[in-house]
């Protein structure tokens, strides 16, 4: 009805008079609350409405919410950058050593060796922008030297008296390929291993069935080369104990390097040589013997897979007198020393074991299959780089002396000396051609370096923390 509007909270039930008096009180107390309420929501309203209203950002988010963006963000790229500091530690070679050089320098940029400057007239190289940028263009093959020479450092821990010579070798070549990865040739042994003792100044290694054992009193010559793309680089390690010997040849030969250098005669190299290492002499037993260099040995130059420069190469005398050919740019050379308590004269002695593909050798018709056979397999594995018989075995061949005396009898292959006045008056075809020894009972040391004539400084490849 107009003008009568009843509450729908005040409920009368009828014939329950006391239930009526209780909605009534409930309906009191409903009101004061929704009072309250309206009251509390109209002060927050205006709370709101007096307090400054917060900023935004451009992109109308509010600037609270923003920080909290922000240093989330903050927090995200400090985590980033502490993984990114966590860098692998380098990769260190084992022991015994089985981890390819390869992959102890995963950028592929090997570490040089020690660096000596041109002297004198040379000088200008140094800061010569056109010889610089020749080395840059060089770059891959300093490099490919360089990694061929990092193997050099694990070879001395095979070293120990009492084992077999022929054992020392294996291990120390298997140890070779392992580490420069080897790869037909592309990559692997440069030549035979030289282990010669005492009196034998040079290339002995034994052939299979050898029972020669190193002793302690024995002065060896542990004479090993790589090769990576053909070029080689060459080490010296000695198992002595006559210091005083060994200190002859390594002072010998550094100063051989020092002296070296482009446009240098290399008849002076060999007089500097030898008057270093005469300077020394040594006690053996009670008696003194003077060092002597030994006249008929040389250095040599190296070429890519010909370790002796081939035909044309260059031999580095260790006495005075030599030859006044001039050392030039760009050219490697493998300096080293003989220095001897005998006659400091060498010969033709023992089992021949070292041999070598002639470069310079005219095409021969071979009638023989066997012949065929063993130059199909010298080619393939060698080409003109220096191998053994023990090489032979490892590839299976078999009855094959008779089919490498006739390769050598006509021309193809040459039975290889050290890099010697022998070579340059005789020739090996039809002769035998052993290893090259002073007189019995004396002792001979040797040391080497590999040195790379650069354009703008000396690069001596072989130098290194252990060596």
């Amino acid at each position: 009805m107009e003008g009568n509007e009843t509450d729908p909270h005040a409920v009368e039930i009828d014939g329950n008079p006391g239930v009526s008096d209780q909605l009534k009180s409930l309906q009191i107390n409903s009101k004061q609350q929704d009072d309250d309420h309206v009251s509390s929501q109209d002060s927050y309203d205006t709370a709101i409405s007096l307090s400054p209203p917060e900023k935004k950002d451009d992109d109308g988010d509010q600037g609270g919410v923003s920080v909290v963006n922000e240093s989330q963000e903050t927090a995200k790229k400090k985590k980033r950058k502490n993984k990114s500091k966590k860098k692998k530690e380098p990769l260190q070679q084992t022991d015994p050593p089985s981890i390819p050089v390869l992959e102890l320098f995963p950028s592929g940029d090997f570490p040089e060796g020690e660096i000596q400057d041109y002297k004198d007239d040379n000088l200008w190289r140094t800061t010569s922008e056109e010889k610089r940028e020749l080395e840059r263009l060089e770059k891959p093959v300093y490099n490919a030297v360089r990694q061929a020479a990092e193997v050099r450092k694990y070879m001395r821990s095979i070293i120990k008296p009492g084992i077999l010579m022929i054992d020392m070798c294996e291990t120390s070549e298997n140890t070779v390929r392992k580490l420069i990865s080897e790869n037909g040739l592309q990559a692997g042994i440069a030549f035979p291993t030289g282990c010669s003792l005492n009196w034998v100044a040079a290339h002995w290694t034994p052939n299979s069935g050898d029972k020669t054992v190193l002793q302690y009193d024995d002065v060896m010559k542990l004479d090993f080369g790589t090769h990576v793309d053909g070029s080689a680089v060459r080490v010296i390690g000695i198992q002595s104990d006559f210091d005083p010997l060994l200190k002859a040849t390594q002072d010998a030969t550094n100063t051989g390097v020092k002296e070296a250098g482009i446009d240098v005669r290399l008849c002076d190299v060999g007089a500097a040589i030898q008057e270093v290492m005469e300077s020394y002499e040594v006690e053996i037993n009670g008696k003194i013997f003077p060092v002597k260099s030994i006249r008929n040995l040389n250095g040599h130059s190296i070429g890519r897979y010909l370790i002796h420069g081939g035909p044309s190469g260059k031999s580095v005398p260790i006495v005075k007198g030599g030859e006044q050919t001039k050392m030039e740019e760009g050219e490697f050379f493998a300096i080293e020393t003989f220095g001897s308590t005998g006659k400091g004269f060498v010969r033709r002695d023992l089992e021949c074991s070292h041999y070598m593909k002639n470069s310079d050798a005219a095409h021969i018709p071979l009638r023989l299959p066997r012949e065929k056979q063993l130059l199909a397999t010298i080619n393939k594995n060698f080409s003109t780089l220096a191998f053994c018989r023990r090489y032979l075995d490892r590839l299976g061949e078999s009855k094959y002396l008779m089919a490498l005396k006739n390769l050598c009898d006509n021309g193809i292959v040459q039975v290889l000396l050290a890099f010697s006045s022998l070579i340059l008056t005789t020739s090996c075809f039809g002769k035998p051609c052993p290893p090259l020894c002073d007189i019995k009972g004396s002792y001979i040391s040797q040391f080497e370096h590999t040195i790379l004539l650069r354009p703008t400084c000396k690069e001596v490849i072989s130098r290194g923390d252990d060596y």
